[in-house]
């Protein structure tokens, strides 16, 4: 393990954000008062890669509705944290009609393939991910809770980049975790990848996450390092190991009764608007995260590099295994799609 300094980090940082998009399939209709209103969740701030990504997806469905689809982003969990707004989703009372979900939240939710997303070193790089995100198969896996009529389908996919732990005191390798109370949300995998590190996982809900490491109710939690930042964690917790455990594989999903309540025309400006914001999160993530990390060393924070991810990796092997049980061959599907990764 070595700590992180700014100019190690800088040596290879990505060049500037790359922002530029393909231009529209469809014609941007004339403008006129909004028809439609959707109301959209995000339970972390505008700043961030998600946020950033959500506000572009509103921001091209309004172009191309010509102003008659308008998408209100609830941002900061104003509307709960993850699991509440998907209960509330699926409970039908039509009060959220869009959210931008971790894939892996649809895990309690019968997403059995959603769930091979979040299983700990899948995806070896973003271009790995991106190979899948494009592909026939992920289509699959959005459409997934409209097979097992959930209430919801998946529109597009993005990412908020690899998910890495962070402490209150000061770390230097996996061993310093062990004994350590994790916060988790209340997922499976999640669970299983902080015993398997030989820590303690702690349920604690997003929105209370910074009083939790303040107060000592946890000792660490992970996310990724824009999320991390956004959320003042580095208060708290200034110690972050770059151990890159899961891909912060997110969708945007909405509600089968909003979808269908869309003429054709609106769900297809709907699906183009996916396309572009999907798009745009992948040309802009990595050079956003890069200036985050530069920001984060350069304000103190304790930065570790993982130099050798094997006990890492051995130490989730038996979790990886038992959650692919009877879906191996679409988990390899996966792995293979490193193989495409340019």
């Amino acid at each position: 393990m070595k700590k992180i300094t700014r100019r190690d980090f800088l040596k290879g940082s990505a060049a500037g954000m790359v922002t530029a998009i393909a231009g529209s399939a469809i014609a941007p209709l004339a403008a006129s008062a909004a028809d439609v209103t959707l109301t959209m969740a995000e339970v972390n701030p505008a700043d961030t890669i998600v946020g950033q990504m959500d506000q572009a997806f509103a921001d091209k469905v309004a172009e191309l509705s010509g102003g008659s689809i308008q998408i209100n982003i609830m941002f900061s969990g104003v509307l709960g944290a993850e699991e509440d707004v998907l209960d509330t989703m699926l409970g039908g009372g039509g009060t959220i009609d869009i959210s931008r979900i971790s894939a892996f939240a649809l895990t309690s939710y019968g997403g059995e393939k959603s769930m091979l997303l979040s299983l700990p070193y899948t995806f070896e790089s973003r271009e790995h991910f991106w190979a899948f995100a494009t592909s026939d198969l992920a289509q699959e896996f959005l459409l997934e809770p409209v097979e097992n009529g959930t209430g919801i389908r998946g529109l597009f996919y993005g990412e908020e980049g690899f998910r890495h732990f962070f402490t209150v005191d000061e770390i230097s390798g996996i061993e310093d975790l062990a004994g350590m109370k994790i916060r988790v949300s209340n997922d499976a995998i999640m669970n299983g990848l902080v015993e398997g590190l030989g820590a303690s996982p702690t349920v604690v809900s997003f929105t209370e996450l910074y009083s939790a490491l303040q107060t000592g109710v946890v000792d660490a939690a992970e996310q990724p390092i824009a999320n991390y930042q956004s959320n003042a964690f580095p208060e708290v917790a200034p110690n972050l190991i770059l151990d890159g455990h899961t891909l912060g594989a997110v969708q945007v999903v909405m509600t089968d009764d909003a979808w269908n309540s869309l003429t054709e025309e609106q769900q297809a400006i709907i699906t183009e608007a996916g396309e572009y914001a999907s798009n745009y999160c992948r040309e802009m993530s990595q050079s956003a995260e890069d200036e985050v990390l530069a920001e984060l060393i350069e304000a103190g924070v304790n930065v570790v590099e993982v130099e050798d991810l094997t006990p890492w990796q051995e130490a989730v092997a038996d979790l990886v295994a038992e959650n692919i049980e009877g879906q191996e061959d679409l988990y390899q599907q996966l792995l293979d799609f490193a193989d495409e990764a340019e």
